[in-house]
């Protein structure tokens, strides 16, 4: 692991440490540094500002995982891995959630699911004969995006104790055939 890495994880570390105690919002770039043991101009060696630590963090222990997940096979089983992620970091998620960082991890968490969804979206239309634009899919996919995420949204707000797996399932019986069925509208002339 090269020295940098090394970095970005000690400041990652002592980040959720500090996450722990206290809102996000509330946390300076040198009680970071402080609690990790670098100097301030490190920090900025490899980062911009906290939220950009916060994005790093959620990338490397999320997103790096979540490409074999990125298609109609193994979507549920990526989202309840982002569920399941949550809970165990429950306290540092939920901080983030309820901290002026809040748009930065919707933000954070619609380009995830957006990704995710595109990619069924691209798979389903690839078994059609007929193929839909790139507009309607992006319109697809942004829409189911939004849903999913106002789910994660709305299970945050209730504390994220419920059982990720009856989100997942809820999400699954609903868009089951779904999606398939808007890339069908797109191609009938009465939606076009």
């Amino acid at each position: 692991m090269s020295y940098s890495q090394v970095t970005k994880n000690a400041l990652a570390h002592s980040l959720k440490k500090l996450m722990l105690t206290k809102p996000l919002h509330k946390i300076t770039i040198q009680q970071l540094t402080d609690d990790c043991g670098v100097a301030r101009h490190t920090f900025y060696n490899h980062f911009q500002d906290i939220y950009e630590l916060l994005g790093w963090v959620y990338q490397t222990e999320i997103i790096e995982d979540l490409e074999q997940y990125r298609n109609c096979a193994g979507w549920k089983e990526g989202f309840l891995s982002v569920l399941y992620y949550t809970q165990n970091n429950k306290t540092i998620c939920l901080n983030t959630f309820h901290s002026l960082g809040r748009e930065h991890l919707e933000s954070f968490l619609y380009g995830v699911i957006y990704g995710v969804v595109m990619q069924v979206v691209e798979e389903l239309d690839a078994r059609e004969p007929e193929r839909a634009d790139v507009e309607a899919k992006q319109e697809i996919a942004d829409f189911y995006t939004l849903a999913i995420l106002g789910q994660v949204i709305h299970w945050l707000k209730a504390g994220a104790d419920s059982d990720p797996a009856r989100i997942v399932a809820k999400v699954a019986r609903i868009m089951d055939g779904s999606i398939s069925r808007g890339l069908a509208n797109y191609l009938t002339p009465s939606y076009k």
